[in-house]
């Protein structure tokens, strides 16, 4: 059985984090005991920009999905109308926020598979999608998570939030398959030797087929998509880091072939190339 106490996602994705620091303020707290074998951690947002003034948040998305109740003078669009507790399944693509006015957003941070395994639906229902949380999870344990003075209060609505998953959890232990699947995660996001899913399908005594079942059932997407994301969270972070050598080396350490594959796999993702985006990061304000 996997120690629960260890880490199963980073931190790393969000895009010209001085920037984002600038306009946003960032907190993440962990969870406790009860449900630390499905969620990753507690987050929240806050932000508070004068008029006329906006900033595009921008991430570069984790294999994972979140319990979120947000708040804000300008709503992100995607969010279904007329709710404000929902689950954001795995985002495929660069996850981008335009933060303006005034908001707050309390999250809970599930580990890579864990709300499937959680509530026994399949990831797929959310991947690339924001739905409903009564969707998702039992209605009655998540509709007090929108009152404002627990929105108001981001102590207490941790501990609600902690409780609610709690009771989902009660007398349920990980299921065996997902048990393995975070042994499969926790050595991919340790170890970046591994670079393709053959690697990690010998490295665990089983077939890519069967990665990819595990993956496409609890995650959403499929494990070759979780190590090229791992990989880019690495690149992206170099990068703001300050990070001045040459990109092909650059692509090459991080398990990238050749530089045009690694520029066409940032851009695609990032918006720009790798060159562009390290000697012309600035933000929007």
């Amino acid at each position: 059985m996997p120690d629960w106490t260890n880490a199963t996602a980073s931190t790393d994705g969000v895009l010209r984090p001085e920037e984002f620091a600038r306009h946003v303020a960032l907190e993440r707290h962990p969870v406790g005991e009860a449900v630390a074998p499905w969620a990753e951690n507690h987050w929240g947002l806050a932000w508070d920009l004068p008029d006329g003034r906006w900033f595009a948040s921008e991430v570069v998305p984790h294999p994972t999905a979140n319990l979120t109740v947000e708040r804000a003078s300008h709503p992100r669009p995607n969010l279904p109308p007329g709710e404000r507790v929902v689950v954001t399944g795995v985002a495929t693509r660069r996850f981008d926020v335009g933060i303006r006015g005034a908001g707050v957003v309390h999250g809970v941070r599930f580990r890579p598979g864990g709300l499937a395994a959680l509530t026994g639906h399949h990831a797929a229902g959310w991947t690339d999608r924001t739905v409903p949380a009564r969707e998702v999870l039992p209605a009655g344990t998540v509709a007090d998570l929108a009152d404002d003075v627990l929105v108001d209060d981001p102590p207490a609505w941790r501990e609600a939030a902690e409780a609610a998953l709690a009771a989902v959890a009660a007398g349920r232990d990980p299921d065996p398959a997902y048990a393995r699947l975070i042994g499969v995660v926790a050595d991919m996001l340790e170890d970046r030797g591994l670079v393709t899913v053959a690697d990690v399908a010998a490295r665990h005594a089983t077939s890519v087929r069967t990665l990819q079942r595990l993956f496409k059932r609890y995650v959403g997407v499929g494990p070759k998509w979780v190590l090229a994301r791992y990989r880019m969270h690495d690149v992206v972070t170099a990068l703001d880091a300050g990070y001045d050598g040459s990109l092909a080396d650059l692509a090459h350490r991080h398990g990238w072939y050749d530089q045009a594959h690694f520029t066409r796999d940032f851009a695609a993702l990032v918006g720009l190339p790798p060159g562009q985006y390290r000697d012309g990061r600035t933000g929007t304000a």
